[in-house]
């Protein structure tokens, strides 16, 4: 089991403590922000994202139940269960976003991971919102997991109204660096359709590659650049710009030896090494960058990501080009494992746990 399937046992309980309270203390190297409590004692909410009228549409990854919660009123609802979830180990259903055009195109996509004809498949699909529930479910990407860790599941509409979605190389490293009709380890790019871009950089649905498992990616409001965060074994937790079809250097021959050189990203031709790298891995999660997100002038054009290992929130800033990570601040703590990191509708950035959904704030 990876660090990530390790946390989530551990978490979960923690995770408890933190539904019950409504302000979590920032670190004292940042005391300006805060954490604030938005919808507790939910069960794991991997995934999140917004919608309409102050809704926020969220996964629970063990169960497969697609829910609205509605910051208005406090209510919260079914919209869809996925059927066939596999739950095991880091599967399950760990993505979601809505059509760039929605409600005027009433698509809700998931990444989910599904017992199907006896094999265990990580897939994207497709429902269409229908007064309220999810219908007409369609499956836009299939692949195999064969491992219970390392499904990567993060997924997002991009500037250009395409779909990226990370899927991790599924416990095996050679995967990551095989271009040959292999999707484990790499980032895709989809139309919403499910079809391939006419500009996609190897005639398939791959993007990026030599990647072993991520949870959050995110795109600079600034530049529309892609920028993620991958989790390296024991070693070099990584943030990366991604570029249209380069190698990110995830492969076979990985080491995390500390009697030799650390090689976690030098595998296949040309590749990209990080902007930003945790030679001791801190499990990290989510990203997102602060666009108008109300936590004062220092955090303007920076972004924030998170870590399951230790609940930190770090705040990292950019060159003036925003091609490389110079400097990164611990801000906050949450006591327990961060997961998706998202900007909501007035760009205030919100983040979850195992057991809510909170968000970040200026005192």
């Amino acid at each position: 089991m990876s660090r990530w399937g390790r946390v989530v046992a551990s978490v979960l309980a923690a995770s408890l403590l933190i539904g019950g309270l409504s302000v979590l203390s920032a670190t004292e190297a940042a005391a300006a922000i805060e954490i604030r409590r938005v919808a507790g004692g939910l069960k794991a909410p991997v995934a999140f994202t917004f919608g309409q009228g102050r809704r926020i549409w969220y996964v629970e990854k063990n169960t497969g139940e697609i829910r609205i919660y509605n910051r208005a009123t406090g209510g919260d609802r079914l919209f869809v269960d996925v059927p066939a979830l596999n739950a095991n180990g880091e599967r399950g259903a760990l993505g979601i976003a809505l059509h760039p055009r929605y409600p005027e195109q009433p698509f809700v996509y998931v990444f989910v991971t599904r017992n199907v004809d006896g094999a265990v498949r990580n897939q994207i699909l497709r429902y269409r919102d229908r007064d309220g529930s999810g219908v007409g479910r369609r499956v836009l990407v299939s692949t195999r997991s064969e491992a219970t860790s390392h499904n990567g599941g993060r997924i997002l509409f991009g500037p250009d109204r395409m779909l990226y979605a990370i899927i991790g190389d599924s416990q095996d490293r050679a995967t990551s660096q095989d271009l040959s009709n292999e999707e484990r380890g790499k980032i895709l790019r989809i139309r919403p359709d499910g079809g391939v871009p006419n500009d996609n950089p190897f005639d398939d649905r791959v993007f990026a590659y030599g990647i072993r498992n991520s949870f959050g990616f995110a795109f600079d409001p600034e530049t529309d650049a892609l920028w993620e965060t991958e989790n390296g074994p024991e070693c070099n937790d990584e943030v990366n710009l991604i570029e249209s079809g380069r190698n990110y250097g995830w492969g076979p021959n990985e080491t995390c030896d500390g009697n030799a050189p650390q090689n976690t990203n030098q595998d296949g031709p040309n590749p990209v090494l990080p902007a930003l790298l945790y030679e001791n891995a801190i499990g990290i999660t989510g990203i997102a960058f602060c666009d108008g997100c109300e936590l004062g002038p220092r955090s303007e054009g920076t972004a924030f990501h998170g870590a399951v290992n230790n609940g930190q929130i770090t705040r990292i800033e950019l060159n003036r080009a925003r091609d490389d990570v110079v400097n990164r601040e611990v801000v906050a703590n949450s006591g327990t494992g961060t997961l998706s990191f998202e900007v909501g509708p007035t760009g205030r950035i919100y983040f979850s746990t195992f057991g809510g959904i909170f968000r970040l704030v200026e005192v």
